[in-house]
């Protein structure tokens, strides 16, 4: 089963997504106020079974940031082979991952518009794998590592490229732009690891293959995120990790080509779903 959290007559639910349209479930479980809350419960299991036979509640929705309250989002960087090799620098396999801190007010949801700013015309795209944290805990061995996953997502980890050039040792400012990449559509409970080690990511823009591997050939395998991390943080219930994305965002192809307005921009990854976006510019 898949949740989401969605926007319906000017309010904020969450609930179970169907092919027919979404089972609210914020009013069932009055304790949780929304899916992270529930993600931090453990209750994905609970909202399972409350939406067996219950009947659709909205047909007309718009997909949010699937975990809108999200405190902590942590991204890899660079982190296939081929990635490391984009950046033409002589540079070997990194002995240590690369990382950056994401904000949720820098994503929107699924089938809603990529926002570029008037400041940069250089808005990229980098489809992912994002885990969702259910369990929390410190120095996590890689063995139980997968124990500690609660559900997993897609993200396109919209950047605007010239913006994360302007300091010399950081990307934040320009990783941070709000609505300039997407989470979602939904969460995918975690339950067997072939979900991860047997997935595909495969990026479109304009029905364009852009970016196409699988989650094997990553440099710092999922395992290893969840290890390194919790080295130096406690990981908690509701953390994101946004794993890396393969080679071929639009800055590295010659010419470069950005996103601009009109663009549909897809993530696929078997198993998980597709997580569609458009490109508009900010209107001010």
């Amino acid at each position: 089963m898949r949740f989401a959290t969605y926007s319906a007559d000017g309010e904020t639910f969450y609930g179970a997504v169907t092919d027919a349209g979404m089972i609210a479930l914020n009013d069932t479980f009055p304790q949780w106020p929304s899916l992270l809350d529930a993600v931090r419960a453990d209750g994905l299991g609970q909202l399972e079974q409350a939406a067996q036979g219950r009947p659709v509640s909205h047909t007309d929705f718009q997909y949010d940031m699937v975990l809108p309250n999200a405190r902590r989002i942590l991204c890899v960087g660079v982190n296939f082979p081929d990635r490391n090799a984009e950046y033409k620098d002589g540079s070997a396999q990194p002995k240590y991952m690369s990382l950056f801190p994401r904000f949720a007010s820098g994503f929107t949801g699924h089938d809603r518009p990529l926002i570029r700013p008037p400041e940069s015309p250089q808005l990229d795209y980098e489809g992912e794998v994002a885990i969702v944290i259910g369990k929390g805990g410190r120095r996590i061995a890689q063995a139980d590592a997968y124990d500690h996953i609660a559900a997993l997502t897609l993200c396109n980890e919209g950047t605007i490229r010239d913006w994360v050039r302007h300091a010399k040792f950081n990307v934040t400012q320009g990783k941070n732009w709000d609505n300039s990449g997407s989470i979602g559509p939904w969460l995918v409970p975690f339950t067997d690891a072939a979900q991860l080690d047997d997935a595909r990511i495969v990026t479109r823009v304009n029905g364009e293959v852009r970016q196409d591997d699988v989650l094997s050939r990553m440099m710092h395998p999922i395992r290893r995120e969840i290890e390194y991390i919790s080295t130096f943080m406690t990981l908690q219930p509701g953390d994101i990790i946004v794993t890396g994305t393969p080679t071929g965002s639009g800055a590295r192809l010659d010419p470069p080509q950005f996103l601009k307005p009109g663009d549909v921009v897809e993530v696929e990854v078997n198993g998980i779903g597709i997580l569609r976006n458009t490109v508009e510019d900010e209107a001010i």
